[in-house]
């Protein structure tokens, strides 16, 4: 084979290679386009379908046998809080975990064992975990059928999201940061402190608030542990005016949450209820893409001041 037709070869396969790539990336753009045009259309026709109620009323009511009347007051509020419980127990652990297998645990069988086992538990349906909080929270501690045993339960749910997203951001960390430290006199925890943990927390925040954004909209594990379909009162207020200024009775208290309000409105007949579900899932929907969004921009920023 003269030079000439090697170089021509070449040039055939170069040019093969090009129209492979171009062909991938032709599919990998209409797959995207798929994907954001189905969203965009249930998201639109929600916001079509409950637009009649997007007034003041509906987030300052209570829920009501009545369409016209029905509102979403108990199920944001005790949204909210249940993910105030579920940032609170599921954050500091599992941050604390992922470091701690990251950075301390010695590599061993057991090690091994445990990091399978959150890695697959990252897997499990959700309805596993309401029946294990069930059993747990609800009758052997005695939480009931709280706000307190709905934290807990979704803590559980997304623990391992939380310990992976941790461990996935501090590998990310490139060794000389750990060397540096070391060679200028820093102990493991100094280390881990004053380097790993600020330079991978722009990670760690993005895992946290994708697993919070999970389980704002997760539905089973609630249902299982309890939670009320009708309530028409709100959970004591975590804040009095009396020392020492803060109640504790809102943990106790019973609950509902968006989606089992949206559960209960789209199980009636009545077409009115259907606008309620809608404009419910509407603003549910705003709320998980408002924490995603929330990640994003932190990310960007702890990313900014972050010199390596």
């Amino acid at each position: 084979m003269t030079p000439e037709q090697k170089l021509n070869n070449i040039r055939t396969i170069i040019a093969k290679a090009k129209r492979f790539d171009l062909a991938f990336a032709v599919l990998g753009i209409l797959s995207l386009m798929l994907g954001v045009l189905v969203f965009a259309a249930l998201f639109g026709q929600m916001f079509i379908d409950g637009a009649p109620r997007f007034t003041l009323d509906f987030f300052s009511s209570f829920p009501s046998r009545r369409a016209e009347n029905a509102g979403i007051l108990s199920a944001w509020v005790g949204s909210i809080l249940v993910m105030l419980v579920t940032a609170m127990a599921a954050v500091p652990l599992g941050v604390a975990a992922g470091v701690y297998l990251e950075e301390y645990a010695p590599k061993n069988l057991l090690t091994d064992i445990i990091e399978i086992n959150v890695t697959n538990l990252a897997g499990v349906p959700s309805i596993v975990y309401g029946l294990l909080a069930l059993g747990v929270f609800v009758y052997q501690f005695g939480f009931g059928q709280s706000i307190l045993s709905a934290g807990l339960t979704l803590a559980l749910l997304i623990l391992p999201v939380v310990i992976v997203a941790t461990r996935e951001a501090i590998r990310a960390i490139p060794g000389y940061v750990r060397e540096g430290a070391y060679a200028c006199g820093a102990t493991q925890w100094q280390t881990v402190r004053d380097h790993i943990v600020p330079y991978s927390m722009p990670g760690i925040l993005t895992g946290v608030i994708i697993g919070l954004a999970r389980a704002i909209g997760e539905t089973a594990p609630i249902i299982t542990i309890g939670a009320l379909t009708f309530i028409a009162f709100l959970p004591p207020t975590p804040i009095q005016e009396t020392f020492p200024f803060m109640n504790m009775d809102w943990l106790t208290a019973p609950f509902t949450v968006m989606p089992i309000q949206m559960f209960n409105w789209t199980s009636r007949p009545e077409a009115e209820f259907q606008h309620n579900a809608a404009a419910a899932g509407f603003i549910l929907v705003l709320m998980t893409l408002s924490m995603n969004a929330l990640a994003i921009y932190v990310r960007y920023r702890l990313r900014k001041n972050i010199k390596w």
